[in-house]
């Protein structure tokens, strides 16, 4: 027999307001009149969040209703667009442990892992990217032993951006590169990824300064023109400055498309946006803004083309690459607990 455990009676991490229409929203309630539609039906998923536990069970099972009927789309795994993804602490680093995959309608339950030895140990089970959660429970066998984990203290990371920041096309929700840092770095984290509309609006500037980071982590270029980053970059970091004038803020360039080394077109329009970001960012410094860091897009997803199936948005081997970037930085910042 299974005894079932809510995640919604101890928390989750990840999530950065309370005042939410449904619990596990990603902006409060009050971003519906300011913010843009399609930002605001994006902010529906449960992207980044992760709820905490520990057991001695040989099995750990899931159950979770979905708000939508779309279960993935092309190029994105169910696995990530709905799936749960249970990494277990080794003592030293977490490490993957399964994932609920096998995902054909809103309302499903699964077993995660079986055949365990029944030692205590302590997981972090992540939620889907992109379908909207309604309700996610963790099952063990009856005589097992469970302790709800509530959301740890520590200042979170907040990753700010695009479709690639919302986890397009990871093939399981731990994959994601913000994801992934949280477990280098053994620290929360926000993901406010947008897909496709990552935009620096200065509503979002202001939503995000509530947010008492330990870093930002901004990445936006790749749903930005030229001309909306020349609008938008600079008045966004010093909205955020203004509110937050000691949190280090990170900017990132965009990726270059993996095949734009045989596209010449495409790749200036990469090389100019890089020289606006970067020339906004110089200025910034020289205006007294410190703690303020860049991160170069050219080999985000490494050098060799191979990062990404449809030359834009990561595999899992772009994200793992886009992780190894931004660790060296973050370790900095953030230190590892």
């Amino acid at each position: 027999m299974i005894k079932w455990h809510d995640i919604q009676d101890w928390g989750v991490e990840g999530k950065g307001w309370n005042d939410t229409v449904k619990y596990f929203d990603r902006l409060p309630a009050r971003a519906q009149k300011s913010v843009p539609e399609p930002v605001w039906n994006l902010s529906r998923s449960a992207t980044g969040m992760a709820a905490l536990f520990e057991t001695d069970a040989p099995a750990i099972h899931a159950r979770w209703k979905l708000e939508s009927d779309q279960i993935g789309e092309p190029n994105f795994p169910v696995a990530g667009f709905s799936g749960l993804d249970l990494y277990a602490w080794t003592g030293k680093s977490w490490r993957w442990v399964g994932a609920g995959h096998n995902i054909k309608e809103r309302n499903h339950e699964q077993c995660l892992i079986e055949g365990m030895k029944p030692v205590k140990r302590k997981y972090i089970l992540y939620l889907p990217m992109r379908n909207p959660v309604l309700q996610v429970e963790i099952g063990i066998p009856e005589g097992s032993k469970f302790k709800a984990v509530p959301p740890r203290r520590e200042k979170p990371v907040v990753f700010y951006g695009t479709s690639i920041v919302h986890g397009a096309y990871a093939s399981h929700s731990g994959i994601v590169h913000t994801s992934i840092l949280g477990r280098w770095l053994n620290r929360p984290v926000i993901n406010l990824g947008f897909s496709g509309n990552g935009r620096m609006e200065k509503e979002l500037a202001e939503l995000v300064s509530e947010l008492d980071a330990k870093a930002y982590v901004l990445d936006c270029l790749p749903n930005m023109g030229i001309n909306e980053v020349i609008e938008r970059a600079e008045n966004f970091v010093r909205i955020l400055r203004k509110k937050r004038p000691k949190t280090p803020i990170v900017l990132v360039e965009d990726r270059p498309h993996t095949n734009s080394w045989i596209k010449p077109a495409l790749m200036a329009e990469h090389t100019q946006k890089w020289k606006s970001h970067h020339k906004i960012f110089e200025k910034l410094k020289k205006s007294g803004i410190k703690d303020l860091y860049y991160i170069k897009g050219s080999s985000l997803f490494g050098d060799d083309s191979e990062g990404s199936l449809d030359s834009s948005h990561p595999s899992d081997l772009g994200y793992m690459r886009m992780a190894e970037s931004l660790y060296p930085i973050l370790r900095r910042l953030c230190g590892k607990i």
